[in-house]
């Protein structure tokens, strides 16, 4: 093999690792227990508050008021778990925030609620509250 094919090589799979590194969201999901909820998270959070849970979804620039960083440990943090799990079940007007944030409560079981709001904790590294 030449030197240039070489080159092109590991710089390929260099250029491979780092965009998946790059495009990879916080993940939880090494812990059994955060699977479903990483999941749940995925399929109706992320287009708001973004693949990296920093409230940077793709649709957080059509929106007035700004998606919640949930990856942000003092903003989490401040907040106690009995209002994360209302915000969950009944939307964004619970906390005074976007109408535009729907309730999950007829959608989600209590248990679903609990495991978004326990892996909202693991993803800010903010305990519980």
């Amino acid at each position: 093999m030449n030197t240039n094919r070489t080159i092109s090589l590991f710089a390929g799979i260099g250029l491979f690792l780092l965009s998946t590194l790059a495009t990879t969201p916080v993940s939880a999901a090494e812990d059994d227990q955060y699977k479903h909820a990483e999941h749940l998270y995925d399929t109706y959070c992320a287009q708001c508050h973004g693949a990296n849970r920093d409230g940077n979804g793709l649709n957080s620039v059509y929106i007035s008021v700004q998606p919640r960083d949930h990856s942000d440990p003092k903003g989490m943090g401040d907040i106690p778990n009995d209002e994360i799990i209302e915000v969950i079940k009944k939307g964004g007007l619970a906390a005074n925030k976007s109408v535009l944030m729907p309730a999950w409560g007829e959608i989600f079981s209590d248990d679903e609620v609990n495991q978004l709001a326990a892996y909202l904790r693991h993803i800010c590294k903010c305990g519980s509250n």
